[in-house]
């Protein structure tokens, strides 16, 4: 898939900006980072690429004063500087833009750029001049949203370029964006470019964390690869090859993130048929699953994929909701009935809807099988653990301790996590919602497997994902959504990008 490339070099991105020198960083007895250096310049796009739990956040959590280092210095304009606090680092130009966006949903666009820093007029918030600066603000950048408007009312991407234009209205020398086209449509990511282009024409340097290699390409001036807490190389952009980076990223070459694929056998009993799900925005949806068959739903965002899953799991109140379950109509009215049926689903919103950031690993894996892991009506701790430790190396989950918070794991072993638990609970059928969002390509192809072997033993699988390569190369058939209906039921045989769009984008067109 293209994606959006520029091809301006900043006239002084070799001037230094930051450089991190032999930085280290341990929680308790983990080694997070291991004497990592790094070098940032003006008007210069560096990516910071690895796998998940390789250090990435970690090293620019330090260098905006979440964490503090244990060992290293840090200089800025070649003077050594401190951050204790996300305000040092702020007061010196250095901002980063989350993965979870921090926008207050109930205030104005530009209400959300100049919070806590807001223009008076008297002891009065001149709500008029704000409008006016972050108008201002936009034009210069070609941004169309309007300042009065509600965040709560604009697209992911929309708020994704507010979240940006509120750190870059202020004192900015280094900007840090993390994973920021994680929910994009390809437009959007070409939008989302295109404004960064901009903010690099101003001398920012820009730090850029994504595992999509054709972005990375795309976009960066220098990639810099870390793997197990080291600072492997840092590579320029004419030397770099999505070959080259993953070797580096996994100490080693790996042959294809697609499997070969395997049809589901036509006469295979079916485990779910869906005769009809409407709501006050799905309609129009039939659809079957037979027993170890993988079904693609494909669609823009927006199109009704999530609102399907969730419907179909009783997580969303629906009008109608007409299936079948191994033959037998099946009432699901919550999620707790669901599971009881052997339906469960892994939401692509993990930290919101899949996961107890707080509570310890054992918790989130055991949770949904408690009642098959207890003994004389207690919880069975030795029985539920060697059930965890079989599916921890089953996965290749990587923790310390079954007792650590899950908010202390990468996103690629939180993900892994929530499988360990329907695994646990031995699910027939599983909806995975973007399996393999924010996580690394050796998880991915983890992931992958995982789900090829699911299918394998027979279990039934509604794979949703944005990215059209991983339904080709892992569904039987794919299903393609738009505005609320099931448009379309492709064989994998006759599927295609083209095709997909095709249809994803028919019906928004009559």
């Amino acid at each position: 898939m293209r994606v959006y490339s520029y091809s301006k070099p900043y006239p002084n991105m070799s001037k230094e900006v930051v450089r991190l020198e032999h930085i280290r960083k341990s929680f308790h007895q983990n080694v997070v980072l291991n004497d990592v250096s790094l070098s940032l310049s003006e008007g210069e796009v560096h990516a910071l690429v690895g796998e998940n739990g390789a250090g990435k956040s970690t090293l620019t959590k330090i260098l905006c004063g979440v964490y503090q280092k244990d060992e290293g210095e840090i200089f800025l304009n070649d003077e050594k500087v401190e951050f204790k606090t996300v305000a040092d680092a702020q007061k010196l130009g250095i901002r980063m833009v989350y993965q979870e966006l921090y926008l207050m949903n109930d205030l104005t666009v530009a209400q959300n750029i100049f919070i806590g820093r807001e223009i008076k007029k008297g002891p009065f918030i001149d709500d008029a001049a704000m409008i006016r600066k972050t108008q201002e603000l936009f034009d210069e950048y070609g941004i169309d949203i309007s300042p009065s408007s509600p965040v709560k009312e604009l697209s992911v991407a929309k708020m994704q370029m507010v979240e940006i234009l509120k750190n870059i209205s202020q004192n900015v020398s280094v900007l840090v964006l993390d994973e920021p086209t994680t929910a994009l449509s390809f437009k959007e990511v070409n939008d989302l470019f295109k404004m960064i282009e901009k903010v690099k024409e101003k001398g920012v340097a820009i730090v850029y964390i994504s595992h999509k290699m054709d972005e990375v390409l795309a976009l960066s001036d220098k990639i810099s690869v870390l793997r197990d807490g080291v600072m492997i190389g840092t590579l320029d952009k004419k030397e770099a090859t999505r070959d080259l980076i993953i070797k580096m990223m996994v100490g080693r070459e790996i042959d294809s993130l697609s499997q070969e694929k395997e049809q589901a056998l036509e006469d295979a009993p079916i485990a779910l048929k869906v005769n009809a799900v409407e709501t006050n925005f799905l309609h129009d949806i039939a659809f079957s699953l037979r027993k170890g068959e993988i079904f693609g739903l494909a669609g823009l965002m927006g199109s009704g994929r999530t609102e399907l899953a969730k419907a179909l799991f009783g997580a969303d109140k629906t009008k109608v909701l007409d299936i079948e379950i191994k033959g037998k109509k099946t009432i699901i009215k919550k999620p707790t009935d669901a599971i009881a049926h052997g339906l469960c689903y892994l939401s692509e919103d993990r930290k919101q809807f899949g996961l107890m950031l707080e509570h310890s690993i054992y918790a989130n894996e055991t949770i949904s099988s408690l009642n098959d892991n207890t003994r004389f009506f207690l919880i069975d701790d030795k029985k539920a653990i060697g059930k965890a430790n079989k599916y921890q190396e089953e996965l290749s989950i990587k923790y310390s301790s079954i007792n650590d918070p899950i908010r202390n794991l990468s996103g690629g072993n939180q993900q892994k996590c929530i499988l360990a638990r329907w695994l646990m609970k031995d699910a027939d059928i599983f909806i995975f919602d973007e399996p393999t969002k924010g996580i690394d390509i050796l998880a991915k192809q983890e992931i992958y497997l995982k789900i090829k072997e699911l299918a394998k033993k027979g279990k039934s699988i509604i794979l949703i994902s944005s990215e059209l390569e991983e339904i080709l190369s892992l569904a039987d058939r794919v299903g393609v959504m738009s505005e609320g209906s099931l448009v379309k039921i492709l064989d994998i045989g006759e599927a295609s990008q083209e095709k997909i769009m095709e249809y994803a984008l028919r019906r928004a067109k009559q």
